[in-house]
């Protein structure tokens, strides 16, 4: 909405150029072109006569003129009849018009949410600005995070708009050139495979409508509209930590992110130093493929070496072999569980150092 301090200055200014005296009235009355602003009852009985479509009328001794807001009539423009009248209020009624534009604009929906994702309103502007746009305050909503391989995909970002398009309560806007924010509203009853099932489906419609290859990630559930912006960070961290622990996976939720979470918090030198304690001069590239291969199948089936075994299509004194070799290189039996759960740690730490080093 634009002030009326800014269209006294707009006014003001025009004014000065045009050296035209005019006054402009909102429709209960209100005189906002001067220092003074008064209320002009009178006024509102010439309104009455103004039914017609033409962007001018005479009515006694003035010119009217329409500054409309779309198909809506905001402001009505006075000038007395001179030879400059005609020009100097159409041209104001052009200038309000902009500035109404400008400002609806800048203050939409999705300027909105997006300054909301990136904490950039009061607590006092997100309900103020939220009733304004006639957004429910009280929507469950989850941001979901859609990040394109490709930079400047317009195609990626229209085509999410499109499948949202009908929606009153979910929004789409674009955080930077790879990235893509779904704000998706979800009702009381939600199931963390309904939430699932959402993104898989923006992977899908991407890759096939769109065609491009995308990653998304998805917070919590905002109960509110002003948490909303706590599940887009969820989201950013989701995306960031699926790279390091998940990167064979399209879809990764921050509720899915276990030890990942904690991992990804921990500066690098403290990372190195437990490393050194568990391997201390081994390192994991002394491992070869076949022996990685086996710790972390053995992982997967919950430390049972029949299945294991069973798998790998190998003997049990074969995996109960490697198992012991590996006991013997670390100290560490990955058939106990407190050992196997220092060792998933381990490989875990060390897929984050390399990720830290190889994206400084």
């Amino acid at each position: 909405m634009v002030t009326n301090q800014i269209l006294m200055d707009t006014l003001d200014k025009i004014y000065r150029i045009s050296d035209v005296d005019f006054n402009v009235y909102t429709l209960d009355g209100m005189c906002i072109s001067k220092d003074d602003v008064t209320k002009n009852d009178a006024v509102r009985d010439v309104f009455k006569q103004l039914n017609s479509d033409d962007d001018v009328q005479e009515v006694n001794d003035c010119y009217y003129f329409r500054a409309m807001n779309g198909n809506r009539l905001e402001y009505i423009i006075e000038c007395e009849k001179t030879d400059k009248a005609l020009v100097v209020g159409r041209m104001t009624a052009l200038q309000i018009e902009a500035l109404i534009v400008a400002y609806q604009e800048r203050f939409d929906r999705d300027n909105f949410i997006k300054n909301l994702l990136l904490d950039n309103l009061l607590i006092v502007d997100i309900y103020r600005r939220a009733k304004k746009l006639h957004i429910d305050v009280a929507k469950k909503r989850v941001a979901f995070l859609v990040e394109t391989r490709n930079k400047d995909d317009i195609g990626a970002l229209e085509t999410i708009r499109n499948m949202y398009l009908e929606s009153e309560e979910d929004f789409v806007t674009s955080i930077d050139e790879n990235n893509i924010v779904l704000v998706k509203e979800v009702g009381d009853d939600y199931t963390d495979d309904e939430l699932q099932h959402i993104a898989e489906v923006l992977v899908d419609m991407m890759n096939t409508e769109a065609m491009s290859d995308v990653r998304v990630s998805y917070g919590n559930v905002a109960d509110e509209i002003r948490k909303v912006s706590n599940s887009y960070k969820e989201a950013k961290m989701a995306m960031s930590i699926g790279k390091i622990f998940n990167s064979d996976r399209n879809v990764v939720s921050y509720a899915s992110l276990g030890i990942g979470r904690l991992i990804y918090q921990l500066p690098v030198p403290m990372c190195r130093m437990f490393i050194d304690e568990i391997f201390q001069n081994q390192s994991l590239e002394s491992f070869d493929d076949e022996t990685l291969t086996t710790i972390n199948q053995f992982f997967a089936n919950s430390l049972n070496v029949s299945e294991t075994s069973r798998q790998l299509y190998i003997h049990r004194n074969t995996l109960v072999y490697r198992l012991d070799k590996i006991q013997k290189n670390t100290g560490l039996d990955l058939r106990e569980f407190e050992d196997a759960i220092t060792f998933k740690i381990a490989l875990m730490v060390v897929k984050y150092m390399k990720y830290m080093e190889h994206n400084k």
